[in-house]
């Protein structure tokens, strides 16, 4: 019986639902004379929370996704000048905030991975659930599309980034099927790709995981280069934040979140808030499922003998 497609998301109230908003403004205690970074904007949910509760602070927001700078823009655009956003990766944070002038600072969150509007959105081709081009850049304007990267690479190579990035351990198969349908012409969208991780490894269980998820995944990741990002950004923050200073970075899946947990356990640098990450209410997530993976991690920096600190 031939898998039938996913059914299409459900169409969303918002552009994008802010998680854990409340757990990281406690994470930051954010203060009016106090400069916050927010690494990966979005829409702005966690930047518009951070400036409500501190009158006066000032948050640079970064972003490499322009359609949520414009976003953002207009939904911050009540807090005028206490706001300056950057278009760019936020591993180079430690350099934006060079240009500004702005350091040391004394929080910086990060909620990584892809967003909500970017999944929900065909033309970006992060999802399975819609036909859209096999692009998945999280900066459209820079950087190789997925297909491009699927032709680059061989077999092997392809195989790797699927296993390594997705943890998928049918990998080699699904590598196969994908380069088959790539030299017989039927692979040009996320459908097209979608079908041919489905003749890899079978179609989808009643109530189970797409079997597309972690090949997306794997891509998607490779394709921005999400996990050097991630680690370049924490130890941008070691230099970025004062001492005392607080980082508070979401993370989605297993592969972020042990980035985040094995540097953050790191105590010369950093005092963890504390020993688990905070996961999502059950009110949360009834309201946005996509929540449940959710892990909020939060460390204060810590001084060092002779440190130095970025300014």
């Amino acid at each position: 019986m031939r898998d039938k497609a996913p059914p299409p998301p459900e169409p969303q109230k918002a552009p994008h639902v802010t998680v854990l908003l409340r757990e990281v403004v406690e994470a930051l205690a954010p203060e009016p004379s106090g400069i916050y970074v927010d690494a990966t904007l979005g829409a702005g949910g966690h930047a518009e929370a951070i400036l409500e509760a501190a009158p006066g602070c000032r948050l640079i927001g970064l972003d490499r996704d322009e359609t949520a700078l414009a976003l953002a823009k207009e939904r911050l655009a009540p807090f005028g000048d206490r706001v300056t956003l950057v278009h760019g990766r936020f591993s180079d944070v430690e350099d934006h905030l060079a240009k500004l002038g702005v350091g040391p600072v004394d929080g910086l969150v990060a909620d990584v991975g892809v967003s909500s509007m970017q999944i929900d959105d065909a033309t970006r081709g992060m999802s399975f659930r819609a036909e859209g081009p096999l692009d998945m850049r999280m900066d459209p304007s820079t950087g190789e599309t997925a297909l491009e990267l699927i032709e680059r690479l061989d077999d092997d190579e392809l195989a790797n980034v699927i296993y390594h990035y997705g943890e998928e351990r049918r990998s080699r198969r699904v590598a196969r099927c994908i380069k088959q349908a790539l030299a017989n012409g039927e692979l040009k969208t996320t459908l097209d790709l979608r079908r041919a991780v489905v003749r890899a490894v079978g179609p989808s269980r009643v109530g189970g995981v797409d079997p597309a998820t972690r090949t997306f995944q794997a891509l998607r990741v490779a394709v921005n280069g999400e996990l050097d990002e991630l680690e370049a950004l924490i130890r941008a923050a070691t230099r970025v934040l004062r001492i005392g200073g607080i980082v508070a970075v979401i993370s989605f899946h297993s592969l972020e979140d042990r980035i985040v947990k094995h540097a953050l356990r790191e105590a010369s640098v950093w005092e963890q808030l504390w020993k688990k990450p905070l996961v999502a209410s059950d009110e949360e997530v009834a309201g946005n499922p996509r929540a449940r993976s959710a892990k909020l991690r939060a460390a204060r920096r810590v001084a060092l003998a002779g440190d130095e600190v970025f300014a």
